[in-house]
C-alpha cells in the first residue's frame, strides 16, 4: 500500500502471502459504470497508486486496459509483478502517492484502492495533476466491510476490536467527507455496491492475519486470537464457511484547482 511514512509502508510486510490469499476483489460492475459515464474508455492508460498485491490491477488488466502499477512495498509489488505477468499491457514501478515516477501527462484515470487512506493528501493531489492527462479522472476505491447485520460479522468486529493494536486509529472510517472534498476540490461522485467474501477457516485466518493492525506470529496475544477467531467460525460456519460482507465504495472526480 503506498503510503505517507516509511512505517506505514513497510507495515505489511511479512503479510503478503496472506493478503494474496484472502483479501476481496471488486465488483466487475464498478468498470461497467466507469465505462458509462466516460471515465473509461478504449485505449485509456490506468495508473493504480498503491497498487499492492495487484487486485485493483488485475480488474483493470482483465477489462484489457493499459495499467501501471506504482507500488513502495517490495513483498506486495513483487506478488502482483508474479501473478500479472500474463497480461502484455501491465506494467510495474517503485513509487508512492507523493512521487510516482511516472511522467507528464501520462494517466486518463488514477485508481487507488484500499490506499488513499495512506496517501500524504496534499502531495499525493499535487502529484496525480501532474501525471494525469488533461480531462483525466481520478477513482478512490475501496472494499468496507461490515461490522453489523449478522452474529458473525458483530462477532468478528469485537476480536478486532479485542486484539488489534491500532486497529481504531487506521483505515478508510477515519477519511471523511471533508478530507474528500478537499482533495477532489469540488463535488465529486459516491457509487456503493454489494461484496460478499465466503471463507472456510483457513480463509478467515489469512484474511485475518492479512490486517496490518493485528498482532503477527510470535507477538502477544496472537495466539489466544486465533484461538478465538476458531471458536467464532465453529460458532457461525454454515456448510464449512462464513461470509464477510462489504460495501464496495467508489469516488470518482477530477481533481479541481485548489
Amino acid at each position: 500500500m503506498t503510503t505517507r511514512t516509511s512505517d506505514s509502508r513497510d507495515r505489511f510486510t511479512g503479510r503478503v502471502e496472506d493478503y494474496v490469499r484472502a483479501r476481496p476483489s471488486y465488483p466487475p460492475a464498478l468498470l461497467n459504470d466507469l465505462l458509462a459515464d466516460g471515465i473509461l474508455f478504449p485505449g485509456a492508460v490506468v495508473a493504480d497508486i498503491g497498487s499492492g498485491t495487484g487486485i485493483s490491477t488485475e480488474l483493470f488488466l482483465a477489462g484489457a486496459y493499459e495499467v501501471v502499477g506504482v507500488e513502495p512495498n517490495a513483498q506486495m509489488r513483487a506478488a502482483a509483478e508474479n501473478a500479472l505477468a500474463k497480461y502484455p499491457h501491465f506494467r510495474s514501478r517503485v513509487g508512492s502517492a507523493e512521487a510516482t515516477g511516472l511522467p507528464d501527462g501520462s494517466a486518463s484515470l488514477i485508481v487507488a484502492a484500499q490506499a488513499f487512506h495512506w496517501f500524504d493528501a496534499a502531495r499525493a493531489r499535487a502529484e496525480f495533476r501532474r501525471i494525469l492527462m488533461d480531462d483525466g479522472w481520478v477513482a478512490l476505491i475501496w472494499n468496507a466491510r461490515r461490522s453489523t447485520g449478522t452474529a458473525f460479522l458483530e462477532d468478528y468486529e469485537a476480536l478486532l476490536l479485542e486484539y488489534g493494536t491500532d486497529y481504531a486509529q487506521v483505515g478508510h472510517r477515519g477519511v471523511g467527507t471533508q478530507r474528500l472534498a478537499a482533495f477532489f476540490g469540488a463535488p465529486y461522485t459516491t457509487r456503493r455496491y454489494d461484496n460478499l467474501q465466503e471463507l472456510d477457516l483457513a480463509g478467515l485466518r489469512s484474511r485475518l492475519l492479512s490486517s496490518s493492525y493485528i498482532p503477527a506470529a510470535g507477538e502477544p496475544a496472537h495466539a489466544a486470537m486465533l484461538a478465538r477467531l476458531t471458536a467464532i467460525f465453529e460458532a457461525h460456519a454454515v456448510d464449512g464457511q462464513v461470509e464477510l460482507v462489504y460495501d464496495t465504495e467508489v469516488r470518482t472526480g477530477k481533481l479541481h484547482a485548489a
